[in-house]
Order: structure tokens, then sequence, then C-alpha cells
């Protein structure tokens, strides 16, 4: 089985002190080293990358998986996207987009 592109399932954020933290849920059929899931965006509406996470090895046996990244968002953005890119097709799966909470 051929492993497809990486796809955004869900996605959560949390206000706290002034930065966000944003847990993705990522499925991809990953086939070891050689094609798998590496990383997730966050973006703004324009398509800026606001922050990363670098996913650093293949999650052949955990799918769906979760993981998270803390980062500042610029003020006055409403909405982001997250997108998700795999070692062999980069980006082309499904996204999400997400409601930012006002910081507490």
């Amino acid at each position: 089985v051929q492993a497809g592109e990486a796809d955004v399932l869900n996605a959560k954020i949390s206000a706290k002190g002034g930065v966000f933290k944003i847990d993705v849920t990522v499925r991809h059929e990953d086939a070891g080293w050689d094609h798998y899931a590496n990383r997730w965006d966050v973006l703004d509406l324009d398509g800026n990358v606001l922050g990363s996470r670098v996913l650093a090895h293949p999650h052949d046996n955990e799918q769906p998986f979760t993981r998270s990244l803390t980062l500042d968002l610029p003020e006055g953005i409403s909405v982001v996207i997250i997108r998700a890119h795999d070692s062999m097709h980069e980006l082309g799966g499904m996204t999400f987009e997400l409601a930012i909470p006002k910081s507490k």
C-alpha cells in the first residue's frame, strides 16, 4: 500500500499569557523513512507561515497522531489554516481552519 498525502484531521488551540498552544492531529500512511508525514504548518489566510512543527521520525504504528506547538501569533489574526507536509508529496492533503481565541 502506497502512502498518500498527509491530512490534518483536527486541531485545537488554547491561549495563555499571550501565547497559543496548538494541538494538531495528522493522518498519513507512513511507510518508514522513505515516505512519512514530516511537518505541519500554521498559516495566516494570506498563506504566510506563522510557525511549523517538524516531525522528526515516521509514525508507522501510531495513526492518526497528535503533536503540539506553542507560538506567538500576530495581533489581529482571527483564523489560521493548519496544513501537513509529507516527505514524498510535500503539500496537498486536507487542511484545517482554526479560530483563534482571545488571549488570557
